[in-house]
């Protein structure tokens, strides 16, 4: 059977290092909500059936995001951290996703992401066991430093990848992996590292730079000039 595509959007978080009067999700970007831009691209990439939003208990803010009433969106109540978010999210799908389906999790706050980097992401993970996630090889030289910001040692920087989203994997598996970090008390930070505790190998996909992360006030300018030369056309 020919497997289907979901996505997850954990957006219960509140963005702290924004220091902004609202999460950072529904913060201005060219005039929309941040969150906008990223559930247009998920929702406009055809294939992906169903976009599950993983939303805090009481969000005042949702009822204003046009997106979020999208026919192909669904919404969830998210959790403390993004793991339980995700968790919670791939509950959700229980009778919706089969066991072998994949599902894409991406961070709504990566509003710029491409429709070229989604495809390659499903050709190149296709037939891979484990499935693997978006990135960019690090280019600048690495430090490692003791607790006192003392640098103590330079580190290969060679085979390092910053890691980005989405990250694909098989829904059962995803949601086995998850579930066992949980139970043992772990908060992993992103799905693969769920995976790789599970004793798998996760295929690292080189996407676009441009793919950033909305996390300090001066993203967001970044991403505007992002979004205004991808309208473009430019590479």
């Amino acid at each position: 059977m020919t497997p289907r595509y979901f996505a997850v959007v954990p957006a219960a978080g509140v963005g702290k290092r924004m220091a902004a009067d609202r999460p950072k999700q529904y913060l201005p970007l060219l005039g929309r909500a941040l969150i906008e831009h990223t559930l247009e691209r998920l929702c406009a990439f055809s294939p992906i059936d169903k976009v599950v939003v993983a939303l805090a208990p009481e969000d005042p803010y949702q009822a204003g995001v046009k997106a979020l009433n999208h026919p192909r969106v669904m919404r969830c109540a998210g959790g403390a951290e993004r793991c339980h978010s995700v968790s919670r999210a791939l509950e959700a799908l229980t009778g919706v996703a089969a066991e072998h389906d994949w599902v894409l999790v991406h961070d709504l706050a990566r509003p710029c992401v491409r429709a070229e980097d989604l495809q390659r992401l499903l050709d190149q993970l296709q037939g891979h066991p484990v499935g693997g996630l978006l990135g960019v090889p690090v280019r600048d030289t690495m430090k490692r430093t003791a607790a006192n910001g003392q640098v103590v040692a330079t580190v290969e920087r060679s085979q390092l990848w910053h890691a980005y989203t989405p990250q694909m994997f098989r829904y059962g598996l995803l949601r086995d992996a998850l579930s066992a970090t949980l139970a043992r008390g772990e908060l992993v930070t992103d799905e693969a590292a769920a995976i790789e505790a599970a004793g798998l190998q996760p295929l690292m996909v080189e996407g676009a730079a441009d793919n950033i992360k909305v996390t300090r006030p001066e993203d967001l300018a970044l991403a505007e000039f992002y979004i205004a030369r991808q309208a473009a056309g430019e590479s």
